[in-house]
C-alpha cells in the first residue's frame, strides 16, 4: 500500500502546482475505503486530504482502482508461478517491480497455461536438445546435427522435420523474453506509422470515412479522433489498418529482426547453422512477435482513444449539466409534431404538472388559429412567463406558433427558448416517468420533461442515462463500462455541487446526492408526501434507513428553505454548527443576522476561529458560506439571437457574420449551432488567433460566440466557421480528418424559410444534438 500511496502522490504532485503528500494519499484512501464519497471528501474534508479537490480525488480514485487491480494480478501471478515450481528470486523481484498490466503479462508469458503449440509438440519430441546445440554452438551443420534426432516413433520424420520442430522451440523461447517485447514495444511505439487503406470494393458505401482512403501518420501521435475514426471505419468493413516500421525492402534485415538477434547474440559470421539462426530469427519477427505487438499497440491506442474521447464526453457534460437555469417560472413545454400534433404541458415554478394538451396547428390538419385560442388559454389561466420549444419536427413552425402567442398576450411578457429533445424519449418511457406521471400518455411525459429542462437543466436531466444525452464523440465504440463510470462520476459531482431542495428534489435528483440510492431517494419522497415538508436537516434521521453514516454524508448537500434552522438552507454542515454558532457568540451576532451580512464577514479573520476540531480550510469555507449562503455556482441565464432569413445551409454565405452557441467541443475543435439545423465546425485552427493546444482554453459548450461562415459542402453537410473573425472565405480552414467524426447534429430540414430562428438560451445550447445522429454515434 505504501508503494501505492507513493506512486499516486507523485502522479498527482507532476499535474499540481503543489506537491502531494503520500499521506495525503493515504488519508483519503481511508476515507474512500470507509464509503465516504468524492464530494464529500472534497467539500468536507479538507482538513484531512490537504485541500484535495474534486478533480484531483476523482484521478486518486480512479488510478487506485487500477493500481489495486495491477496488486491482485500481481498475486495471482506469483502465485500461479510459484504453483508450477518455476518462481526465482530474480523472478518475484522483476515482477514485484513491474508498474504496469502490460509489463506484468509479458513476464508471466512464458508460464502462461496456453493450448498445445507446435513449440510444446517438438519438446515432447525430445527436440530441445537439438534447439539447444545449434543456438549454443553455431559451427554444427544444422542438416548433420539433425539428422540424429530422427524418431519415427515420436513424429520426427526426417532433418527437415526436426530442424522445424527446434526452429518452433526457438521462436517461442525468444518470443516469450520480456525484456525482447518490452524493447520491441517501445521501439513501434516510437517508429511506427499507423495505416489505413480502403477495402477493395467499399468506396461508395463507406464514403464518409474517405479521408483515411489512403491514410498514413506517425502511430506515436495519432490523436484519439483519428484513431477512432480508424477503428470505426475497420470494425464496419470499410477501412484495413496495420501498423508500418522499419525498411520493408526485400533481402534487407528488419529492424524488429535485428532487435531479435542482437538480444540473443545472433550474427552471421559465415558459420555452419548462421544462416538457419538467421531464418529463425526472421520467422519469430514475423509470424510471431509482430503480429503480437501490433495487436497490443492497436490495443493501447484504443484504450488511450477511449479514455480521452470518455474525457471530452465528461468535460461537455458537465458543462451542460450546470448550465444556467431559467428559474423558477411557469413554463409551456411544446413537444413538436406535424401529423400526431404538438404536444402541450404546463408546469408551474417547482416543476410540478399543471395542464396538458394536444394541439394540430400543422399540416395535414392546419389548426393554427384554433391551437393559438387552446393555448392562450393555458397561458392566461397559469400565467406563463416561459414557453420551451423541442427542437425536433416541426419544431421552426412551433416556433413561429409561439411568436404569434406572445404578440396574441403581451401583457404575460413570454419569452421563449428552443430546447433539445435529446433523451426526452428515453426518459418519457422510462419506469421512473411511468412511476412520476402514471396516468399520463407517454408522449405528453416528453412535453414535461422539454418544459423543465428549461426551467433547471440539471434536476432535469439526471432522470435520463447521461450517455443517452450525448454531447461526446464515439460514445457508443468506447468501453461502455469506463464511459458509465466517469459519466456517473461528473453527474454526482454536478449534482452536489449546486445543491438540491430537499423538499422539493425528485427522487432521481436526490438519489445522485452524497451518500443517497434510489431506495433512501424514494424513502425521503415517501416521508416527505405522508408528513409534509422537512422542517430541518435533523428531521431526514426520521426517514427509513436513513443511518447516522449517511446522514453526515448527505446533509450538506441538502437544503431546507425558510426551515427552524437558518444554515439548514447554506451549504454549511450540521457538524460544523457549534462552530458557527460559536462564531455568532464570539462576534455578538445572532446567527440569521450574521448570515449574509458581507462587509462585517470579510472583516473576519479565520485564523481566530480555528480549534483541534475545525481548521483554517473549513472556518475559510464557512464564513464564505456565510456571506453567500446556499450559492449556486451556475451562470447567470441568458439568450442569444439566430440571424433572421438564417435557416438551411442554402441560406449562408461565406464571410456572413453569425451569432451562434457552442454545442460541443472536442479535441479537434468547437462545433456550433447557428440556426440551420447543422452544427458548423470551428477547427481547433480557427478558435484564435494565437495557438491554440486545447480547446477548452477557448470555448466551452454553451458559450455564445461570433464566427464568420468560411465554407459550406451542401452534399456533406458540412459548414466549416471561425472564430477568427479577420479571416477571408476562401482561405483553407482546417477540419478533422474523417466525416465519421464530424460530431455534426443534423437536424430536420422540413421547415418554412419565413421562420424566424428562436433565441437559444446559453446554458441549455448544448443540448442542440438531433436524437437520430445521436443513435448513430
Amino acid at each position: 500500500m505504501n508503494s501505492i500511496n507513493q506512486r499516486i502522490a507523485a502522479e498527482l504532485s507532476a499535474l499540481s502546482s503543489t506537491p502531494v503528500l503520500p499521506q495525503q494519499v493515504a488519508a483519503t484512501i481511508a476515507l474512500l475505503d470507509e464509503g465516504s464519497t468524492v464530494p464529500f471528501i472534497s467539500r468536507y474534508r479538507k482538513e484531512v486530504t490537504g485541500s484535495l479537490d474534486d478533480t484531483q480525488l476523482r484521478m486518486l480514485e480512479e488510478r487506485l482502482r487500477y493500481l489495486r487491480e495491477l496488486d491482485e494480478r500481481r498475486a495471482s501471478i506469483l502465485a500461479s508461478i510459484e504453483e508450477q515450481g518455476k518462481l526465482t528470486a530474480e523472478l518475484t523481484r522483476e515482477i514485484n517491480q513491474a508498474e504496469t498490466k502490460t509489463r506484468l503479462e509479458d513476464l508471466y508469458l512464458p508460464y502462461k497455461l496456453k493450448r498445445r503449440t507446435k513449440g510444446q509438440i517438438a519438446l515432447e519430441a525430445g527436440l530441445g536438445e537439438l534447439a539447444d546445440r545449434l543456438f549454443n554452438d553455431p559451427t554444427l551443420d544444422p542438416e548433420t546435427t539433425a539428422a540424429g534426432f530422427i524418431s519415427a516413433d515420436k513424429g520426427v520424420a526426417d532433418a527437415k522435420a526436426a530442424l522445424d520442430g527446434a526452429k518452433y522451440i526457438l521462436m517461442e523461447r525468444f518470443a516469450e523474453d520480456a525484456s525482447l517485447l518490452e524493447q520491441l514495444r517501445n521501439f513501434m511505439q516510437q517508429e511506427a506509422t499507423l495505416s489505413a487503406r480502403v477495402v477493395a470494393g467499399k468506396e461508395q458505401e463507406g464514403a464518409k470515412f474517405s479521408d483515411y482512403f489512403e491514410h498514413d501518420e506517425p502511430f506515436k501521435s495519432a490523436p484519439s479522433h483519428r484513431a477512432l475514426a480508424i477503428f470505426r471505419g475497420r470494425n464496419e468493413g470499410v477501412l484495413s489498418a496495420s501498423l508500418k516500421v522499419g525498411d520493408e525492402a526485400p533481402g534487407s534485415m528488419h529492424p524488429g529482426e535485428g532487435m531479435i538477434a542482437a538480444r540473443f547474440g545472433i550474427e552471421n559470421r559465415g558459420r555452419a547453422a548462421d544462416k538457419w539462426l538467421s531464418e529463425v530469427v526472421r520467422w519469430t519477427w514475423k509470424v510471431k512477435l509482430y503480429t503480437h505487438l501490433e495487436t497490443d499497440l492497436f490495443g493501447s491506442l484504443r484504450e488511450q482513444a477511449d479514455s480521452e474521447a470518455i474525457k471530452v464526453f465528461a468535460r461537455n457534460l458537465n458543462d451542460l449539466l450546470l448550465a444556467a437555469p431559467a428559474g423558477r417560472h411557469t413554463t409551456l413545454g411544446l413537444d413538436p409534431g406535424l401529423r400526431t400534433g404538438c404536444k402541450v404541458a404546463v408546469v408551474d415554478g417547482t416543476g410540478k404538472l399543471l395542464d396538458t394538451a394536444t394541439v394540430y396547428p400543422h399540416v395535414p390538419h392546419n389548426r393554427w388559429d384554433d391551437t393559438l385560442a387552446a393555448l392562450g388559454k393555458l397561458c392566461a389561466k397559469h400565467q406563463v412567463k416561459l414557453i420551451a420549444i423541442g427542437n425536433g419536427t416541426a419544431s421552426r413552425e412551433t416556433d413561429k406558433l409561439a411568436i404569434d402567442l406572445i404578440k396574441l398576450l403581451p401583457n404575460l411578457k413570454m419569452s421563449k427558448v428552443m430546447v433539445s429533445e435529446a433523451g426526452a424519449s428515453v426518459y418519457s418511457a422510462s419506469e421512473l416517468a411511468a412511476k412520476e406521471f402514471p396516468d399520463l400518455d407517454v408522449t405528453l411525459r416528453g412535453a414535461v420533461s422539454i418544459a423543465r429542462r428549461l426551467q433547471d437543466p440539471l434536476a432535469e436531466l439526471v432522470k435520463i442515462e447521461p450517455k443517452s444525452i450525448g454531447v461526446g464523440q464515439y460514445q457508443h465504440d468506447v468501453s461502455q463500462l469506463q464511459l458509465a463510470r466517469s459519466l456517473e462520476a461528473v453527474v454526482e459531482d454536478c449534482v452536489n455541487a449546486v445543491g438540491v431542495d430537499l423538499n422539493t428534489a425528485s427522487a432521481a435528483l436526490l438519489a445522485r446526492i452524497s451518500g443517497l440510492n434510489s431506495t433512501l431517494a424514494q424513502n425521503i419522497v415517501a416521508h416527505r408526501d405522508a408528513n409534509g415538508a422537512f422542517k430541518s436537516r435533523e428531521a431526514l434521521k426520521q426517514v427509513p434507513r436513513l443511518g447516522e453514516k449517511t446522514y453526515v454524508l448527505a446533509a450538506g448537500f441538502l437544503r431546507v428553505m425558510d426551515g427552524d434552522n437558518p444554515l439548514d438552507a447554506s451549504a454549511v454542515h450540521p457538524e460544523t454548527y457549534p462552530l458557527v454558532e460559536r462564531i455568532a457568540r464570539d462576534t455578538g451576532h445572532d446567527v440569521r443576522a450574521l448570515i449574509g451580512d458581507s462587509a462585517f464577514l470579510k472583516h473576519l479573520d479565520p485564523r481566530q476561529f480555528t480549534d483541534e476540531t475545525f481548521g483554517l480550510p473549513t472556518v475559510t469555507d464557512i464564513l464564505k458560506e456565510l456571506d453567500k449562503p446556499g450559492r449556486d455556482p451556475r451562470p447567470e441565464f441568458k439568450t442569444a439571437e439566430f440571424q433572421e432569413g438564417v435557416e438551411t445551409l442554402k441560406d449562408l454565405k461565406p464571410g456572413m457574420l453569425l451569432e451562434g452557441v457552442v454545442t460541443n467541443v472536442t479535441n479537434f475543435g468547437a462545433f456550433v449551432d447557428i440556426g440551420v439545423h447543422q452544427d458548423g465546425l470551428v477547427h481547433i485552427s480557427a478558435l484564435a488567433e494565437k495557438f491554440v493546444k486545447d480547446p477548452y482554453e477557448v470555448v466551452k459548450a454553451g458559450d455564445i460566440v461570433k464566427v464568420k461562415v468560411m465554407e459550406v459542402e451542401i452534399p456533406r453537410n458540412r459548414i466549416a466557421l471561425s472564430m477568427r473573425l479577420s479571416d477571408t472565405p476562401g482561405e483553407k480552414v482546417e477540419g478533422p480528418r474523417g466525416g465519421a467524426n464530424r460530431g455534426n447534429s443534423p437536424r430536420s430540414e422540413r421547415h418554412s424559410s419565413q421562420d424566424k430562428p428562436a433565441p437559444v438560451n446559453a446554458g441549455m445550447a448544448a443540448l442542440f444534438a438531433n436524437a437520430k445522429q445521436l443513435k448513430k454515434n
